[in-house]
């Protein structure tokens, strides 16, 4: 039977495969085995894979499938890979599209995350990168007026700006969403960021386009966006860099963007903990190799998305 939801992520080497075994084991632990786990991964790296990725995988009942991402822009651009993983194919009535350095800390559900004729994200943290010029551009060239719609970023937005959403964390329906019936969002998705990246006047399009065209995809798509709670995508780094864990709310999903904040917060243990709960290890590669400590999965500081 189809589970309801499916998350899926990018497995790839070197550390997103490492990160993508822990993101699974949290999986696990709060929403249980009811939904569905698939990591995705590079066609032309699928064989770099450590055995131990396969393994784990294998043992937590998820999946890893090859994905062609040559060729899919018109030029490389490794960072949008979470689209061309949205493109891939998956029989559950919602996907869920998570960065690999992201953490569950709570039981979940995915009535929490799903909502019919709707994707469900996160505002953005900040928006440094630009100003609210850049939305009459992007908006200009897929021939649609800016949203009047206002929202406030969850850190640096003092005044209301042009809705603007993280890619982290991206739930939507996987029928036909277009009065048509025929286009699944991720196609209008990926038609919409081909479109925008070739804006050639468009600064910073690269490596923000999943999250400059996420809102105006939805649009196309026919959808509306569901705003998720802080609680459900609570963004470490930046301006809270160092601090810990609100303890006056509950938060059930953080997205840590490296190993270093992921120590800083306190949550690398429980991180641990969750691996070994459903592998029996608590590093991904002692399933398959001898050894007293993994420096690598222990040291590591891998940079998270850098648009969320």
């Amino acid at each position: 039977m189809a589970p309801r939801l499916t998350f899926f992520y990018i497995a790839e080497p070197e550390d997103y495969q490492i990160m993508a075994c822990t993101l699974l084991a949290s999986i696990r632990e709060q929403f249980g085995p009811e939904v569905g786990a698939v990591g995705y991964c590079p066609e032309h790296r699928w064989d770099d894979l450590h055995p131990a990725v396969f393994k784990a995988h294998e043992m937590m009942g998820g999946e890893l499938r090859p994905m062609r991402t040559e060729g899919m822009w018109d030029s490389p651009y490794p960072h949008g890979n979470k689209i061309i993983a949205a493109l891939q194919p998956r029989d559950s009535e919602f996907s869920a599209f998570v960065d690999s350095d992201v953490l569950f800390l709570r039981p979940n559900s995915t009535a929490a995350l799903c909502r019919d004729g709707h994707v469900s994200c996160s505002v953005a943290a900040s928006m440094v990168w630009a100003g609210q010029e850049i939305w009459d551009e992007i908006y200009g060239a897929l021939d649609m007026p800016v949203p009047e719609e206002r929202i406030h970023l969850m850190r640096r937005s003092a005044d209301p700006v042009v809705p603007y959403f993280s890619s982290g964390l991206v739930v939507f329906p996987e029928t036909g969403s277009r009065q048509d019936g025929t286009s699944r969002f991720p196609d209008v998705w990926y038609d919409t960021a081909r479109i925008v990246d070739r804006i050639e006047t468009l600064e910073n399009r690269r490596p923000y386009l999943d999250q400059m065209t996420l809102p105006a995809a939805i649009r196309r798509a026919g959808l509306a966006w569901n705003e998720l709670p802080e609680e459900q995508h609570y963004i470490l780094g930046g301006r809270l860099r160092g601090e810990p864990l609100p303890e006056d709310r509950e938060i059930y999903t953080v997205h840590y963007r490296s190993r270093g904040i992921l120590r800083e917060t306190g949550l690398h243990k429980p991180a641990k903990t969750y691996l070994k709960t459903h592998t029996g290890v608590s590093y991904v590669r002692r399933l398959t190799e001898d050894a007293a400590e993994d420096t690598a999965e222990n040291t590591t500081e891998t940079a998270g998305t850098a648009a969320s």
